[in-house]
């Protein structure tokens, strides 16, 4: 086991399942952040138990366990604000994306990475401290074969699939690292501005779907402090919260 120079503790596996689901079924034994790397995941999970398909070296699929005090409530927006620290540090590695409410990252509109945070109390405090679960799976190549088997048009950053994969994985961490230290403090509300400049669809029209039955249509107007997408609608703004729906620009 290594340690990053966050002081969180890295593990790198040639192979899992998923690492998401591995790291969960730690949290109960687990004393600090940690950070679990697979080369290849093979039942890699996405939102709303789809799943997130990937290629050995072509991607880079990790979950990062993370404490955070005060119980579910204080986990509202952190998917998104997750969003906005691996936009920023991708930027910061000349790499410009935008974000998709509530939990994609869209290069040259086409989704580049996926987001999964699932939760697992900290053993013995029931409604005190929980572990944050943190699944990223973001493309680096993308075969032919692989886009085929997805069905859909997706993106990858061949600058840095040739970056040395450490290097790239210490910055992610880094820039995740102090996400959550923020976030910790102070909310999404530390987040919601940044995110609404990262927004790929602000001011456009979109439709959110829940199940392929649209729901509302009208101007995405950014989030608010909470994360909720605002939504300006013929009959006014609405604020949606993320569940099991979907946003879509609309035809």
């Amino acid at each position: 086991m290594a340690r990053s120079t966050s002081g969180v503790a890295v593990e790198v596996v040639r192979e899992t399942g998923s690492t998401n689901a591995d790291l969960l079924a730690r949290a109960p034994t687990l004393q600090a952040p940690l950070l679990l790397v697979a080369e290849h995941q093979t039942a890699g999970r996405g939102r709303a138990g789809r799943s997130w398909l990937s290629a050995p070296g072509h991607s880079l699929t990790f979950s990062l366990a993370w404490r955070l005090e005060g119980g579910l409530q204080r986990l509202t927006g952190l998917p998104l604000a997750i969003g906005t620290a691996l936009a920023e540090t991708l930027g910061r590695l000349g790499q410009p994306v935008k974000l998709k409410w509530p939990n994609d990252v869209l290069k040259d509109g086409d989704k580049l990475a996926g987001i999964l945070v699932e939760t697992q109390g900290a053993q013995g405090e029931p409604g005190g401290a929980t572990w944050a679960v943190i699944g990223i799976g973001l493309n680096l190549a993308m075969p032919d074969e692989l886009e085929a088997q997805i069905g859909r048009a997706v993106a990858s950053m061949p600058w840095l699939a040739r970056m040395d994969r450490d290097t790239l994985m210490a910055a992610l961490l880094d820039g995740l690292a102090g996400a959550l230290d923020e976030f910790a403090r102070h909310g999404f509300a530390a987040f919601s501005a940044r995110w609404n400049l990262l927004h790929a669809y602000q001011g456009e029209p979109v439709v959110i779907l829940d199940r392929g039955d649209v729901l509302h249509e009208g101007l995405a107007a950014g989030v608010d402090d909470a994360g909720r997408l605002l939504l300006d609608t013929a009959v006014g703004r609405v604020a949606i919260v993320a569940g099991d729906v979907s946003l879509r620009p609309k035809p």
